[in-house]
């Protein structure tokens, strides 16, 4: 019986274990492992940091995972032997005929010295939560929502958080009191998409929200509450929420299949297999070229699954995987909208902009609620299908 050992259960990892399970059932071993106990969506952290769920709604526990001819375990991944297709856990050691690693990338805000100290991330889980109790405090002066590092998940969240911020504050009677201001590494928004570039921007400009480009915050100086950019500039905060440093999980360098912290595993960008046979990466953690966003991992997750199926039963070798994807963007005033982009396609990324709507609103509702039932086989309260 062929064996799948699936490190991280994230979209990939969620996505890749369901296509298998449907195809083979019982005939087929997949072990998914994850250090979590459960699966949290990156856009819900929004909503527990502004304080329109509660943190436990937005938890899905993998232990209502039920399908056939999968394991799930609970484990942090101490050891990767790609030779050998073989992981090291503190659940015990597996062996694999096909090793899938979807690791993720891991938070390091600690890289960005004062962020730890003078500031709030906001793509953690505990990171929401708190920001939930600070926000409801912040009264009046400048609100930078800044990025620290070049490469990291859902490249729309800090537009999102600006604009979710500004209804925040308007709700609370605190706008005119405050500045907000976004720092980013990009001369727009969403470089893939004018449009949706040019829509983001515009919502800025209508709500007096600052946009500056092509910079990075470096570091924040807590006793003069400055945030220093990378082209030397500062700017004054009262309030400061952080896109931490993302890095390779160092389980994933030192197994040799990245060469360093920033460097994301090279992959064969049709196959996502990387240079040692039958191991693949799927997701963050892979430098496929595509952004770190659910949606990607989810597509490469079954490209990686098709060519497994094909390997099992001897079938034709299936397409190449295509970088192609659609994010939902948070515009505020209960409008979402949506970007579709296809980053591998063509000669260079490409990208379609659905104007911000209502009824785009309930697609992002059913985006959701249709993942954890394919994924979990049950819908949590207040979901619909």
């Amino acid at each position: 019986m062929t064996r799948v050992v699936v490190l991280g259960a994230g979209f990939g990892g969620l996505e890749l274990t369901t296509i298998l399970s449907d195809a083979f059932g019982d005939a087929i071993d997949i072990v998914l492992i994850d250090k979590s106990d459960a699966f949290v969506f990156g856009f819900a952290k929004l909503d527990v940091m502004f304080g329109r769920r509660m943190p436990a709604a937005i938890r899905h526990p993998y232990r209502d995972i039920v399908k056939p001819g999968v394991r799930f375990l609970q484990s942090a991944v101490r050891s990767i032997d790609p030779s050998a297709r073989r992981a090291v856990t503190d659940a015990g050691t597996f062996d694999a005929d096909v090793l899938v690693v979807a690791l993720g990338a891991d938070l390091d805000p600690a890289a960005t010295p004062g962020l730890v100290e003078g500031g709030h991330e906001f793509y953690s889980v505990a990171g929401a939560v708190a920001l939930r109790d600070v926000l409801q405090r912040f009264e009046r002066g400048p609100a930078i929502i800044g990025v620290t590092g070049k490469s990291f998940k859902c490249p729309p969240a800090p537009s999102e958080t600006a604009l979710l911020l500004h209804d925040y504050l308007t709700e609370r009677g605190r706008r005119e009191a405050t500045d907000i201001a976004v720092v980013m590494p990009f001369g727009t928004p969403i470089p893939p998409s004018p449009d949706t570039s040019r829509a983001i921007l515009a919502a800025f400009a209508e709500r007096g929200i600052k946009f500056v480009k092509d910079n990075l915050v470096r570091a924040l100086d807590t006793g003069r509450k400055v945030a220093v950019l990378s082209d030397g500039t500062e700017m004054p905060y009262e309030l400061f929420l952080g896109v931490p440093v993302h890095r390779v999980p160092a389980v994933v360098v030192e197994s040799g299949l990245a060469v360093d912290a920033f460097g994301w595993v090279p992959v064969n960008k049709k196959t996502l297999e990387t240079s040692f046979p039958g191991v693949y990466a799927v997701g963050d953690v892979n430098g496929v070229g595509t952004p770190k966003a659910g949606v990607f991992a989810e597509g490469a997750a079954r490209v990686v699954a098709a060519a497994i199926i094909a390997q099992i039963r001897g079938g034709a070798s299936p397409g190449p995987y295509n970088g192609a994807g659609s994010c939902y963007v948070e515009f505020g005033h209960d409008q979402v909208g949506r970007v579709d982009v296809d980053f591998l396609s063509g000669p260079k990324p490409t990208g379609t902009f659905q104007e911000p709507s209502a009824a785009l609103v309930a697609e992002k509702l059913h985006f959701g609620s249709s993942r954890l039932q394919r994924w979990f086989g049950n819908l949590p309260a207040g979901m619909t299908r």
